[in-house]
């Protein structure tokens, strides 16, 4: 339970982007609380890189570095709890909390992530984040010039395979069943030597999340040192299209460069807004609804009170 029950601004989410958000609003001297469930989605990552004087840490190191340097401004709060409901008041949003707590403020910084929705083939799960990956440029260094996989089809598949030979040339692409490629992406996938397995797979064999073998329904097998993937996903939050949030045909909240939503006084920011998902990205973003946030105040203080 908490003690206040109004703030400036109610950020739900408590990762990079909520954090960074929370500071720019606790350097403008606003009262924010922030909402968290502590359940990121990367909590299985082993490391993070690609973030400028955090490359190599762990994704906890990081954001527990990022909580305590927030928390030492005094008008930045805490709440570990679920936000489960949200709705629109006279002075701004009532949020409520799975515990019973009911907050409310005057803006909202969604920093909710996403879901990944993972593929019922087993071991997947266990070394999504460790093995099994979203993005090179977050992980393709660790694993570069190593036997790596694609699962993919279409355009995804061809486009993402050739992207992959930045970093190995042993590139083979998993369809999981038969290929939908075109005659010209055959004959370019040939040129590159990017090999093409349509079987099924029965299962991802590792140790502790790490890749070791691809077995197949007819029970053969490939041996790989890292796969990767881009899942289906769903919002985190349901509470911002509870609120009239608008979406994107792919399933993010819709933002313009601000990162306004399309309903007033709401910001949203991080992987529930775009498909680049880094901890970098997720920083600036954060950042900058922050920032844009507290200077919406501040114009409606000068001009509109």
């Amino acid at each position: 339970m908490i003690d206040i029950k109004h703030f400036d601004v109610i950020i739900i989410g408590g990762s990079y982007s909520g954090l960074a958000a929370a500071m720019a609003l606790g350097r403008a001297l606003r009262n924010v609380l922030v909402i968290d469930s502590q359940k990121p989605c990367n909590q299985q990552t082993p490391f993070s890189h690609n973030f400028l004087t955090q490359d190599g840490k762990t994704p906890q190191e990081i954001a527990t570095l990022g909580k305590q340097q927030v928390a030492k401004y005094d008008t930045v709060h805490f709440l570990n709890d679920m936000a489960t409901t949200g709705n629109k008041i006279e002075n701004g949003f009532e949020i409520q909390t799975s515990s019973g707590d009911k907050v409310s403020a005057t803006k909202l910084i969604f920093a909710t992530g996403i879901k990944d929705i993972m593929p019922k083939i087993n071991g997947f799960k266990e070394c999504w984040g460790i093995s099994i990956l979203h993005c090179p440029y977050c992980h393709g260094y660790e694993v570069k010039k190593e036997t790596t996989g694609i699962l993919g089809n279409g355009e995804y598949g061809f486009e993402f395979s050739r992207l992959i030979t930045n970093w190995t040339q042993d590139v083979t692409l998993f369809t999981n069943g038969k290929s939908t490629f075109t005659k010209e992406q055959n004959k370019l996938l040939q040129k590159h030597q990017i090999k093409i397995i349509e079987k099924e797979i029965e299962q991802f064999e590792h140790k502790n999340g790490y890749l070791k073998n691809i077995i197949f329904n007819d029970g053969s097998t490939k041996k790989v040192k890292a796969i990767y993937t881009k899942t289906p996903f769903e919002q985190h939050c349901s509470i911002p299209t509870q609120l009239g949030c608008e979406l994107t045909d792919e399933g993010y909240i819709k933002t313009n460069h601000l990162q306004k939503t399309s309903i007033p006084n709401i910001y949203a920011c991080g992987d529930n807004t775009t498909r680049i998902r880094t901890v970098a990205n997720a920083v600036s973003m954060g950042t900058t609804a922050g920032m844009m946030l507290n200077k919406e105040f501040v114009l409606e203080r000068l001009y509109y009170k």
